[in-house]
C-alpha cells in the first residue's frame, strides 16, 4: 500500500520551469489609466482610477488594476510607494462599499385589489 502525502505538502501553482515573472507579458487593450497615476498621491490614484473613462466596468475594475500594479511592481516597490498603493485601494474599497450601501432596493410591487381581497 502506497504512503500517504502529506495534506500539508505544498502545491505548485504553476508548471516546472514555467516563468514566475509571468506578469511582465500580460498586455491589456481594455483600460488605459493615465501615464504616471500610479506615482501620485493615494488620494489622486484612487480619484482617478474611479472614473468611468479609465474603469468603464466599475470601481471593482479599478481596485483590480491597482492591486496588479502592486503585484507587477514586486520586490522593486519601494515601502513608501507600496504603502501609497494600498492606501488608493482602500480608499477605492470604501467608496464600492459606500456605493452599495445607498444602492436603491428593488422596486416593490403595487397591491392590486385581487390582492386585498385574498388576505
Amino acid at each position: 500500500m502506497p504512503a500517504k502525502k502529506s495534506s500539508s505538502a505544498k502545491k505548485s501553482s504553476h508548471r516546472a520551469g514555467s516563468n514566475p515573472r509571468w506578469v511582465k507579458g500580460v498586455k491589456t487593450v481594455s483600460t488605459f489609466p493615465p501615464e504616471h497615476i500610479f506615482e501620485k498621491d493615494a488620494e489622486t490614484i484612487a480619484k482617478t482610477m474611479a472614473t468611468k473613462k479609465v474603469s468603464p466596468k466599475g470601481i471593482g475594475s479599478a481596485i483590480r488594476m491597482v492591486q496588479y500594479f502592486i503585484n507587477r511592481g514586486g520586490k522593486g516597490l519601494s515601502a513608501a510607494r507600496k504603502r501609497e498603493l494600498e492606501k488608493a485601494k482602500h480608499l477605492l474599497q470604501e467608496k464600492r462599499d459606500a456605493e452599495k450601501k445607498t444602492a436603491r432596493p428593488p422596486a416593490r410591487k403595487k397591491p392590486t385589489k385581487q390582492d386585498a381581497t385574498k388576505s
